[in-house]
Formats: C-alpha cells, sequence, structure tokens
C-alpha cells in the first residue's frame, strides 16, 4: 500500500507583493519565490509580460486559496505607446507589421480616450495566453499561424494621457478590470489614430487590494540568501510576507472566537445573534485574533465556510 510522501517546504502563507523586474516571466518569478521562502506550494495573481515591470502578487502556502478575490481586482498600468510602427506581439519584442510616417496631435489622442472608457470590446492579441481550440494563442503563433480571437468585453475605468514626451511616444495610465490587455490598447488607439503603434514600456502599479508600499524588490529578497544561519534567514524573509486575508479586505468581515473558529475549521456553521450581527452577504471572511480561518456565506443567521484555513 503506498503512502503518501511529506509535502516538501515549509507550511508557509501569506503574499510576497512582488515588484518583478523586466525580462523575468512570472512563473520564472513564481518559481524563484517558491525557493527562496521554501514554501510548500506558490502561485501568482495575475501574468506580467516579461517585458512588463511592477506588482506581481504571489501567495504562498493557504494564500493560493485567495488568488482568485485578487485576480478579480482592479489593475492600474503605466505605459508608454511608441506610434508609427504595429508589432506582432504588440510590444517591443515583435516584428514590425504595419507602419506609418504620419504621427497624432496631442488633441486627437485625448479626444479619443473616452472610446477606451467604460466597458468595451477588445481583441487579445496574438501573442496571448488566450485559448483557442485547447492551445495557447502564443503557441499557435510562435508556429506560424494566425488565428481568429474572439473579441471579449473588459472595462476601463480610467485612461489618461499623461504626458507626450515627443512626436513618437506618448505616455498613459489606465485603471482596468480583468482580462484587459494593455497592449491590445496601444494596437487599437494606434489604428485609430492611423500612425500604428505599440507598448514601448509597461509597469503595473497597483492590484487592488495591494499598493505600492506591499512591494518588495527581487534584488532585496535574493540578498537575504547571504545570511548564513537559516533560522535567522527565514525569519527576515518571512518579515516580508503580507497577511493572507488582506487579499479579502472588500469582503464584509467577521471576527469569531476559538470556539466558533474550531467549529468552521470542521466545517461547520456558527450562529450569529445579536443586534450586532452582519447582514446577509454572498461571500464574507471570518478570522480569529486576526488570522484569516474561513470564507464563506452568511444566511439565515449562520456564517457558513465554503473554505477553510489551519490554525
Amino acid at each position: 500500500m503506498s503512502r503518501r510522501g511529506k509535502k516538501k517546504g515549509r507550511a508557509v502563507s501569506g503574499w510576497i507583493i512582488l515588484d518583478k523586474p523586466v525580462d523575468f516571466g512570472s512563473t520564472e518569478a513564481v518559481s524563484k519565490i517558491r525557493w527562496l521562502f521554501n514554501a510548500q506550494k506558490a502561485g501568482h495573481a495575475g501574468t506580467l509580460d516579461p517585458l512588463a515591470s511592477g506588482m506581481l502578487p504571489i501567495a504562498l502556502g493557504d494564500a493560493t486559496k485567495t488568488v482568485p478575490y485578487v485576480m478579480d481586482g482592479r489593475k492600474i498600468y503605466e505605459f508608454t505607446v511608441r506610434w508609427g510602427e504595429e508589432r506582432t506581439t504588440d510590444d517591443l519584442e515583435g516584428d514590425v507589421a504595419n507602419s506609418s510616417k504620419q504621427r497624432p496631435q496631442e488633441a486627437d489622442i485625448r479626444a479619443l480616450l473616452p472610446k477606451y472608457t467604460g466597458i468595451i470590446e477588445q481583441i487579445p492579441p496574438q501573442f496571448s495566453a488566450v485559448k483557442i481550440d485547447g492551445s495557447r494563442a502564443y503557441d499557435l503563433a510562435r508556429e506560424g499561424e494566425t488565428v481568429e480571437i474572439p473579441a471579449r468585453e473588459v472595462e476601463i475605468h480610467r485612461l489618461d494621457l499623461v504626458a507626450c514626451p515627443d512626436e513618437h511616444t506618448a505616455v498613459f495610465e489606465v485603471e482596468c478590470g480583468k482580462g484587459t490587455y494593455v497592449r491590445s490598447l496601444a494596437r487599437d488607439m494606434g489604428r485609430d489614430l492611423g500612425c500604428f503603434g505599440h507598448i514601448a514600456r509597461l509597469r503595473r502599479s497597483y492590484v487592488a487590494p495591494f499598493g505600492e508600499n506591499d512591494l518588495v524588490t527581487l534584488e532585496d529578497l535574493v540578498a537575504l540568501e547571504g545570511v548564513e544561519d537559516e533560522e535567522e534567514r527565514l525569519v527576515a524573509l518571512d518579515a516580508h510576507i503580507v497577511d493572507t486575508g488582506e487579499a479579502l479586505a472588500h469582503l464584509p468581515h467577521l471576527a469569531v472566537n476559538d470556539q466558533q473558529a474550531q467549529r468552521l475549521r470542521c466545517g461547520n456553521p456558527v450562529l450569529l445573534r445579536g443586534r450586532d450581527a452582519p447582514l446577509p452577504a454572498d461571500e464574507a471572511y471570518a478570522t480569529q485574533n486576526g488570522r484569516l480561518v474561513a470564507i464563506g456565506e452568511i444566511a439565515q443567521g449562520e456564517f457558513r465556510p465554503r473554505r477553510v484555513f489551519g490554525g
């Protein structure tokens, strides 16, 4: 009879809000963080292209159960569009597909922004992780195939023109919802302006609910490899972990006592009584002494757990 082996690594849980450098893939970043923290498991909440920098929230341990809540959050990107060329990847990495000597006026750019605000339809880039008949679009594109990618609705909460350093470039900031491709914004604006365009620089500065104060650089984390004492090194690394529950800050919150926490961890509901009982909610989270216990629903005077977390 086979036995399950003991999981490798520490049962460490929480979020590392990594300031991902350019030319470093998201999957590569997750692997590096998992190794540095000797974590049993890890995952990220939203891919960043290798040529993009900025916020890449990485979940360790039980925090991986909260990844969907961060994936659904708003994002803010700062990006530079270079006019005059459309590229196969819609960024600097690709070959030139179309070109133009025309350059847009600042007034024309500003007049275009309302078209890209609100709920819009957007076609993802050919080089993207979108699945087409079971295959990733970027795999098909690398094989030389041009595929029809259906348009999808995305939400742009805000799109601002920050600066026009010269006639060839424009700097923007966008606040958007899940599934938005900034490369597609650059491509489509370039087409509308009649001059073509592609992303020359892209940085993600915000992924709700995490902010710039939560960021830690890979350089700072790697520097701790030099600490010879393992316990001291892990303590120093763990100081950069953001609590798992921070990913749920937008949900209704319930503080429970020790007895209630035990019931929830066993998958049982707890009764909510009194004037201060929370209102019904499809999703809420419960904590015990500030530590995440469960995610669930509040209904009919009960908190009913759906996902539970270790003590």
